[in-house]
C-alpha cells in the first residue's frame, strides 16, 4: 500500500490499481481527487471536506462520512454514505472501520461537532481531528501535530497510548518552518523511544506500508 501526504490534514491511499483518498479539504492544494475512486471525510471543517470540490468529483465516486457532513453535501453528483462509530464497510477494494464521535473540544462558544476515524485494511488509522484511542492495534497512525485543539503534550501522550509503529504528522498546514522543525523534533524524539518511525512526511512525499 502506497501513503502520499497530499496537503494540511489530506492523504492519497493507494494499492491494487485503486485509490482512497481522505479529507481533501481547501488547505491542501489541488488534484485531490485526481484518480480517486472513493472518499473519507471525517468531519465538516473547511479544511477536511471542500465541497465546491466535491461538486465537480465523477458520479461514480463513493463518499463515505457522519450524518453532519452529509447534510451539506446532499447536492454532490457522488454517492454519499453515512456511517458511524463501529461501522465496517467496503469501499474502492479498501476494508474500514469507523472509530470515534466527536471533535476535539476547539472553543468555549463553539459547538462540538461530529467527528468519525478511520482505521484503513486495519493498517492505517486517521482519528481527523480528535485524539481518540482506537483500542486495537495501529500499525500505522497519522497523528495530528498542530491544531488550535492541541497540545504538543497531549500529541506525545497520544503517541504513547495508541503505541504505532510508524506515525506521521498530519493536520501541519498552519506551521511555518519553525513549527515543521519543532514536529520533527518532537515525533523524532519519541520515536526514539518507542523505537518506531515517527515523522513528518513533505508534501507530495510518499511511504510504503506491508
Amino acid at each position: 500500500m502506497k501513503l502520499t501526504k497530499l496537503g494540511h490534514a489530506c492523504w492519497r491511499l493507494e494499492k491494487d490499481g485503486s485509490t482512497l483518498v481522505i479529507d481533501p479539504g481547501s488547505f491542501s492544494g489541488e488534484g485531490l481527487l485526481d484518480g480517486a475512486d472513493a472518499v473519507l471525510i471525517t468531519h465538516e471543517h473547511f479544511d477536511h471536506v471542500d465541497a465546491g470540490l466535491l461538486r465537480g468529483a465523477a458520479p461514480g465516486l463513493e463518499v463515505w462520512t457522519c450524518q453532519a457532513v452529509a447534510d451539506q453535501l446532499g447536492d454532490i453528483p457522488a454517492k454519499v454514505q453515512v456511517v458511524r462509530e463501529g461501522d465496517s464497510f467496503t469501499t474502492a477494494g479498501f476494508g474500514v472501520k469507523t472509530i470515534g464521535e466527536w471533535h476535539a473540544p476547539n472553543h468555549p462558544d463553539m459547538p462540538i461537532v461530529q467527528n468519525v476515524g478511520f482505521l484503513v485494511d486495519e493498517e492505517v488509522f486517521y482519528p481527523g481531528d480528535a485524539l481518540t484511542v482506537p483500542g486495537v492495534e495501529v500499525p500505522t497512525l497519522l497523528v495530528p501535530s498542530n491544531a488550535p485543539w492541541l497540545k504538543a503534550y497531549e500529541m506525545i501522550v497520544y503517541l504513547r497510548e495508541v503505541r504505532p509503529a510508524r506515525a506521521y504528522s498530519t493536520h501541519d498546514g498552519l506551521v511555518n518552518e519553525i513549527g515543521q522543525m519543532l514536529i520533527d523534533n518532537f515525533l523524532g524524539g519519541e520515536g526514539d523511544k518507542q523505537k518506531g518511525d515517527f515523522r513528518r512526511i513533505p508534501v507530495g512525499e510518499s511511504v510504503e506500508l506491508a
